[in-house]
C-alpha cells in the first residue's frame, strides 16, 4: 500500500512552459487559458502532475528565470485569476501542479535590487551580498562557463560589486539574511494557498553554498527551514531539487525526513547517457550503484531531457567523449562546455525502437519519471536558435499554421515552430499520431498508464540481476508481486538466461513489450534489438509472507 503523504512516488510528471505551450488568443504567446484548453488532452495522456517553468513577470533576459515580483504572473500569459482556474481545471481531472521556486537570484529590475542599490541604509541592501573591492581569487566559478569571465558585477549606482553566480543580470540574494528567509516562506505560502502541490527548488546545490569567503561551510539549515514551512502549511506538498554533482554532495539534499522530498536523478540520467552511447548495460548499472541512501519518504526523479542542456559534467573525460561523439557530432550541438542541446527524438535519429527503449528505461528507473512537453511525439530541436532555447520551441498540435499553437503570424511567435524538415510540424504533431495506432503517442500513453500501475518501482526493493550479455540490463522490484524488466541496449538480437525466471512462481505474466515473444522457458529469454520485456512474477513465497503480515496487524 502506498502512503497517501508519498503520492509522489507513484506519478508520473509532465514539464511545459506556458508561453509555448498553447495561444488563446493570437497574440503569438502561450497562456494560461490556452493551457486550461489542452488539460484534457494531459488528463488522457496519463500524466498526474505538471512542473511548470517560470511564468511570473520577468524582463525574460533568460527564459523567466530573472524574476521581478514572486507574487504574481507574466501579464503575457494572462493574471492570477487565470492562473486559479488553471489549478481548478488541474484538480478536477486529478492532475497536481508544481512550480519553479526560483530563489538564488532575481533580476536586476526586481523592487528589491532597484532600492538597494540607490539606498545603503535601505533594508534591501541587506537582501543581496556586496563588495567594495573584486574578490580577486573567487570561491566559486560562473554557472555557465563562457557566458560570464567573474561571478562579480559593479554597479554604477551602488558604487560596489554583487555576486551573482549566474548572469550578471541576476544578483544573488543573500540567503543568510532572516528578512530574505522570511520572503521565501511568503512565496512558498502565497501559492500554496492557491493550490500548488510543492515547489521545484531551482539550483539547489548552489543555494546552500555559503557565499561569505570568511566560511565556505554549507547551509543546509535554508533546505530544512524550507521543509520545516511546507510541512506545517501543507498536508502533502512537497520541495524537489535540481541538486547536481558527486553523491557525497547531492546525498545531503536525503538526510532524514527535515530535508527534500524528491531529487533530480543527474547521476542515474549521464550514465544512461553513456550507456545508449555505446549500447552496454554496465554504466547504468554503475548510475544505480553510486546513487546515496535515502529513506523511505524520498524519490529520485528520472528524467532523460527537459528543458536544459543534458548536462554530463559527472562523468568521466573518456565517458563524456564517447557521448559527445554520439549524440553531438558537430560542435553547435554543444553548450557551456558540459552539455549537449539537442532533444532526445534527433539525437536517436527518430529511430522509434529506441525511443521506446528510452523511455521503456527511464519509466523502469528507480523513483519518478518525468516527461518534456511534445517528448511523447518525439519532438525535434532547433539547433540555430541561441542557448537553451533549441529545445524550447512551440507546441506542434497539428498540421494547421503555427502547429496549431497560434494563429498569429510567425514572426510574432514567441519561439518558433519547427516547420522544416523530419521534425516540421507538418509531418510530426499531435493529431497524426493520434490516428496512428503504432505511433509514439499511443505507445507513451500505454506506457505511462503502466507505470501508474507499477507502485514497485517507486516503492519496491531494487535488486540489479546479474545477466552473461554485456549489453542487457536486467532489474527487480520486491513488494507483493514481483516487477521484473529487462532492456537489450544493444542493435543486435540475444538470449539471456534469467534464474529469477526460473523459480518457482505461482504466476508468470508479460504486462508489456517491444514484441511477441514466447514466454521464457527455465529462464531463458530472447530480446530483439533494442527490445525491452516487463514481467509481473507472484511467488507463493512472497504471497505467505504478506498473508502473515496481515494477520499480525489483525
Amino acid at each position: 500500500m502506498i502512503e497517501k503523504d508519498f503520492w509522489y512516488k507513484n506519478a508520473v510528471l509532465y514539464t511545459l512552459d506556458v508561453e509555448t505551450f498553447q495561444d488563446s488568443n493570437n497574440d503569438g504567446v502561450g497562456d494560461f487559458r490556452g493551457l486550461i484548453s489542452r488539460i484534457d488532452y494531459l488528463a488522457t495522456l496519463g500524466i498526474n502532475c505538471i512542473w511548470l517553468l517560470p511564468f511570473y513577470p520577468s524582463p525574460n533576459h533568460d527564459n523567466g528565470y530573472d524574476i521581478t515580483d514572486y507574487y504574481s504572473v507574466d501579464s503575457r500569459l494572462g493574471n492570477l485569476g487565470d492562473f486559479a482556474s488553471f489549478i481548478q481545471a488541474a484538480n478536477e481531472r486529478g492532475i497536481r501542479v508544481i512550480v519553479d521556486l526560483v530563489i538564488n537570484h532575481t533580476s536586476n529590475q526586481h523592487p528589491w535590487f532597484l532600492e538597494a542599490r540607490k539606498d545603503k541604509n535601505s533594508p534591501y541592501r541587506e537582501y543581496y551580498t556586496w563588495s567594495k573591492e573584486e574578490p580577486k581569487n573567487p570561491e566559486y566559478e560562473p554557472a555557465f562557463k563562457g557566458e560570464d569571465d567573474s561571478i562579480w558585477e559593479y554597479d554604477e549606482v551602488a558604487k560596489e560589486y554583487f555576486l551573482h553566480r549566474f548572469y550578471n543580470h541576476q544578483p544573488d540574494l543573500n540567503l543568510a539574511n532572516p528578512m530574505v528567509r522570511k520572503e521565501i516562506h511568503q512565496i512558498m505560502g502565497f501559492w500554496l494557498a492557491l493550490g500548488v502541490s510543492g515547489f521545484r527548488v531551482d539550483a539547489a546545490h548552489i543555494l546552500v553554498e555559503n557565499d561569505d569567503p570568511k566560511d565556505q561551510g554549507e547551509f543546509h539549515d535554508l533546505i530544512e527551514d524550507m521543509r520545516e514551512f511546507i510541512t506545517s502549511h501543507s498536508r502533502d506538498a512537497i520541495l524537489l531539487a535540481e541538486a547536481s554533482g558527486p553523491p557525497e554532495v547531492v546525498g545531503k539534499f536525503f538526510k532524514g525526513k527535515e530535508r527534500m522530498h524528491m531529487m533530480f536523478n543527474f547521476l542515474l540520467n549521464q550514465h544512461t547517457f553513456h550507456a545508449l552511447a555505446i549500447e552496454e548495460a554496465e554504466p547504468i548499472r554503475k548510475g544505480i550503484s553510486i546513487l546515496p541512501k535515502k529513506d523511505m519518504s524520498s524519490a529520485w526523479l528520472n528524467f532523460l531531457r527537459h528543458h536544459d542542456e543534458l548536462n554530463l559534467e559527472d562523468l568521466e573525460k573518456k565517458e563524456q567523449q564517447a557521448v559527445f561523439d554520439k549524440f553531438a557530432p558537430s560542435k553547435d550541438m554543444l553548450i557551456f562546455g558540459r552539455g549537449i542541446k539537442r532533444r532526445l527524438a534527433p539525437m536517436l535519429n527518430g529511430d522509434q525502437r529506441r525511443l521506446e527503449l528510452a523511455y521503456s528505461l527511464l519509466f523502469s528507473s528507480p523513483g519518478t519519471p518525468v516527461i518534456q512537453y511534445g517528448a511523447e511525439i518525439g519532438m525535434g530541436d532547433d539547433i540555430s536558435l541561441p542557448g537553451r532555447n533549441s529545445v524550447r520551441t512551440a507546441m506542434q498540435w497539428s498540421p494547421e499554421r503555427n502547429g496549431g499553437f497560434s494563429e498569429a503570424a510567425p514572426s510574432k511567435l514567441t519561439r518558433p515552430v519547427i516547420s522544416q524538415g523530419d521534425y516540421s510540424y507538418k509531418r510530426l504533431n499531435v493529431i497524426q499520431q493520434q490516428c496512428q495506432p503504432g505511433s509514439l503517442l499511443n505507445w507513451m500513453e500505454r506506457l505511462i498508464r503502466l507505470r501508474r500501475q507499477c507502485p514497485e518501482v517507486g516503492n519496491g526493493e531494487l535488486e540489479v540481476l546479474k545477466v552473461k550479455h554485456k549489453a542487457v540490463l536486467a532489474c527487480a522490484y520486491k513488494m507483493v508481486f514481483e516487477l521484473v524488466v529487462v532492456h537489450n541496449l544493444g542493435s543486435e538480437e540475444c538470449e539471456v538466461e534469467l534464474p529469477l525466471l526460473r523459480e518457482d512462481n505461482e504466476s508468470l505474466i508479460e504486462i508489456f513489450s517491444d514484441s511477441t515473444y514466447d514466454t521464457p522457458k527455465k529462464g531463458e529469454m530472447k530480446l530483439k534489438p533494442y527490445g525491452y520485456r516487463w514481467f509481473r512474477i507472484r511467488k507463493k513465497e512472497l504471497r505467505d509472507e504478506t498473508v502473515k503480515k496481515k494477520k499480525k496487524t489483525k
